[in-house]
């Protein structure tokens, strides 16, 4: 293989590394489940796999997508494996999604499409950090949340008003919890909301004189 092209391959491969990762790190400033190494490796991977599938076909003038054909399910299995179902709600849906894409862009620069793997790159960014900004702007996105609500024993009952103030806001809740420790009384349950949502039924538990914790059913 001459110098030049054994470079131009590196800085290809380099390429693929650094799109990847560019992506992978917006992943990994949201915490989500695939990050900078998942995303730099897949796009670097795929594109490796690209240049050796053609490079291979070419020495002995076999089919130059036989290799590179293969990547496709190969993806689709390590998505599946991001895609988490956490009682009864399906996250990790666009990680999987970001790993097909990136997959896609380093063949493409394997394949000598570099401008078009740049440009693709940019497309994602710009729909993983604009669109994701305007879900969380607008309300659109939601989130699997608990949320646990405690007064002193001697109140009243909090379940009912609880149970009413989660069904005025058409909201809908499982796994609901009632048990008392140090002399407080606490009612627990999750729900699938979006911020608004969230805001909203602060503002009217706040109203019970509780004191109420949110958390996130899996960060």
């Amino acid at each position: 293989m001459p110098h030049d092209l054994n470079s131009y391959i590196l800085l290809k491969l380099l390429l693929a590394a650094f799109l990847g990762g560019l992506v992978g790190l917006e992943r990994q400033l949201r915490r989500k489940p695939a990050g900078i190494r998942t995303n730099l490796m897949i796009c670097f991977g795929a594109a490796l796999f690209t240049i050796i599938s053609y490079e291979m076909a070419g020495e002995v003038t076999g089919d130059h997508t036989r290799i590179a054909a293969q990547i496709i399910p190969g993806i689709g299995f390590i998505g599946a494996g991001v895609v988490i179902r956490e009682r009864g709600a399906v996250m990790g849906i666009t990680s999987a999604a970001t790993i097909f894409v990136m997959a896609s862009i380093g063949m493409a620069v394997g394949a000598d499409m570099i401008k078009t793997a740049i440009f693709a790159t940019l497309m994602v960014l710009a729909a993983l950090i604009g669109i994701g900004f305007l879900e969380d702007r607008f309300g659109l996105q939601t989130r699997l949340m608990t949320f646990e609500l405690a007064v002193p024993v001697a109140h009243a009952d909090l379940l009912a008003p609880c149970h009413r103030i989660v069904e005025e806001a058409k909201i809908e809740a499982r796994r609901w919890q009632t048990h008392k420790h140090d002399d407080c009384s606490f009612v627990e349950f999750e729900a699938e909301i979006t911020h608004p949502q969230e805001r909203e039924l602060l503002t009217k538990f706040a109203a019970l004189n509780a004191k109420v914790e949110v958390r996130p059913v899996r960060s």
